[in-house]
């Protein structure tokens, strides 16, 4: 299993993955389902590619990479770290948001992945703890992160905001 960043080489599967992906499923919004693929090659990809070091951005933009999860040559899930969190991000989504396909989920995909999303994660942020959130009816994503250290640190009317200490992190 492996965590690729996104690029054009790996640029069909990942528009498979990303055009069949809902357009918000369990709080991750996706702005691209549906897009053709030359529109995906030639508007999304380049736009997502950049956004890990973006320029003329507006001030409240964060820069963000995607990385795609990979079991052996098939890509199961696509993992999203914002690089650092404004007070929106501090008190919403978090530094990071996952999905898992449909049909790979309960296969222990969404915590794997999330191991090796933290790995990064904490190469990039700078803050202490890795910030989360997750719907309360969501179960299964709130196990992935309890997994990978994760506690849950306030809530609102209908998420948990979930942490996870740099200093722990991985599966217990």
């Amino acid at each position: 299993m492996e965590l690729r960043k996104i690029n054009n080489e790996d640029a069909k599967a990942q528009w498979e993955y990303t055009t069949a992906l809902p357009e918000d499923e369990n709080g991750l919004t996706n702005p691209y389902n549906g897009v053709t693929y030359d529109e995906y090659t030639e508007k999304v990809l380049p736009t997502l590619i950049s956004y890990e070091h973006p320029v003329n951005m507006p001030d409240w933009f964060v820069p963000e990479t995607y990385y795609y999860l990979w079991d052996e040559e098939k890509l199961v899930g696509e993992f999203r770290i914002r690089h650092h969190l404004t007070e929106a991000l501090r008190n919403g989504a978090g530094h990071i948001g996952y999905s898992i396909k449909r049909d790979e989920r309960g296969k222990g995909y969404g915590t794997a992945g999330l191991e090796l999303t933290i790995a990064e994660a904490k190469k990039i942020i700078p803050e202490d703890e890795i910030y989360l959130r997750v719907n309360k009816d969501n179960i299964a994503s709130q196990k992935v992160m309890m997994n990978n250290g994760a506690y849950r640190a306030g809530e609102d009317e209908d998420h948990y905001f979930m942490r996870i200490k740099k200093s722990v992190g991985g599966i217990k």
